[in-house]
């Protein structure tokens, strides 16, 4: 259980810090975020608490379907990873005030790979995900509609697609799309949830169980 509490934490707090390099890249954000862009675009209320009501109208999805994946991990991400991507997002302002393509392409990769890396081990320390994980997770694992990854690609893609009609609804320029949508964007869209299966299997769940020790969800 300590194992599984200091993976849960690391994980979620990582992910705000993921998502300060999505934005420090420019090339576009993950698709949850992506939504939660366009939302902010034709709602005004601070982003701040429109992410929490997005959040607690999932989180009530969850209580209502399979509340065994709502835990710690859930109000950690629910109530701090905003706050922490915006410390993310000004500590790198800081350290990198002007940033060419080659330099916002570097930031893109390590947010891919810390954001998957991250989700790998809250997930697999199933002491509770973000609400937007579980949505994909109820959808697979309670439903049984289809494999995690896929079913993680279609909520991704209905994010984006949501996010930028909400965008242009607002009647925001096109010339400031890639807030909402960009190569950063398309490739958590498509990728993100084979590479949080791959980092599970490779990095989280032999961290949890020990190399020498079985999942036991797979014996």
């Amino acid at each position: 259980m300590v194992k599984r509490i200091l993976m849960s934490i690391f994980g979620v707090l990582i992910c705000g810090v993921a998502v300060g390099f999505f934005k420090r890249a420019m090339f576009g954000v993950d698709p949850f975020q992506s939504l939660m862009a366009g939302l902010d675009c034709v709602i005004p209320i601070s982003f701040g608490t429109l992410y929490i009501i997005v959040n607690v109208i999932m989180l009530l999805f969850s209580l209502i379907f399979d509340r065994h994946y709502i835990g710690l991990a859930t109000f950690i991400n629910l109530f701090l990873i905003g706050y922490i991507a915006e410390f993310s997002l000004q500590t790198l302002e800081n350290l990198f005030p002007s940033l060419g393509i080659p330099g916002r392409a570097v930031c893109l990769i390590i947010g891919i790979l810390i954001i998957c890396v991250a989700s790998s081990f809250y997930m697999t320390a199933d002491i509770g995900v973000s609400t937007y994980d579980a949505v994909a997770l109820i959808i697979s694992n309670t439903w049984h509609v289809g494999k995690f990854k896929y079913v993680r690609i279609v909520t991704d893609v209905v994010c984006v697609i949501i996010g930028v009609v909400l965008y242009f609804i607002s009647g925001s320029p096109v010339s400031g799309i890639g807030a909402v949508i960009g190569v950063g964007t398309i490739i958590t869209a498509f990728f993100m949830g084979p590479l949080v299966d791959f980092f599970a299997r490779k990095l989280a769940k032999p961290f949890l169980y020990g190399k020498a020790s079985p999942d036991p969800s797979n014996a």
